[in-house]
């Protein structure tokens, strides 16, 4: 898997309609999840695409310190069912982590992580703050990475 980081204005329409293809089908399909996928926040973003033979298969989106959460974040983690087998998930959390840390060194990194991936994210470093809320209608958790 190939992976690179974008900017909004740098991805290609082939990229971005392959993220948002992505998107829908594990969050709004798979998941069962009614709710705005394309919430505007896009554009603000550093998109970290994860591709495997010309095609989205993993993929993150970044933000800055105060574009999202007061620390630097991640969110929409997501890969393809018919690759989740590869471990192509902590691969492009590692590419995520990394690339914060060159962007933000020192830095505390948050996101709010769907429930039952908490030990996905503890073996990447992030620890649980704070109780479980719902987002979206899915019970979620704050987590932070000291960089």
């Amino acid at each position: 898997m190939e992976i690179t980081t974008k900017t909004f204005d740098e991805l290609t329409t082939k990229e971005l309609y392959q993220i948002l293809q992505l998107r829908s089908e594990v969050f709004v399909v798979e998941q069962n999840c009614v709710y705005q996928d394309v919430d505007g926040k896009d554009e603000k973003a550093l998109h970290v695409l994860g591709a495997k033979n010309g095609k989205v298969v993993a993929y993150t989106r970044m933000f800055r310190p105060g574009d999202y959460f007061k620390n630097p974040s991640i969110g929409r983690v997501v890969v393809s069912k018919d690759q989740r087998k590869h471990g192509y998930g902590k691969v492009i959390m590692q590419a995520s982590v990394d690339e914060m840390d060159k962007r933000f060194p020192n830095s505390t990194v948050e996101l709010s992580a769907q429930t039952y991936l908490l030990k996905f994210y503890n073996e990447l470093g992030f620890v649980t703050e704070g109780e479980e809320y719902l987002e979206d209608g899915i019970p979620h958790v704050r987590m932070v990475r000291k960089l």
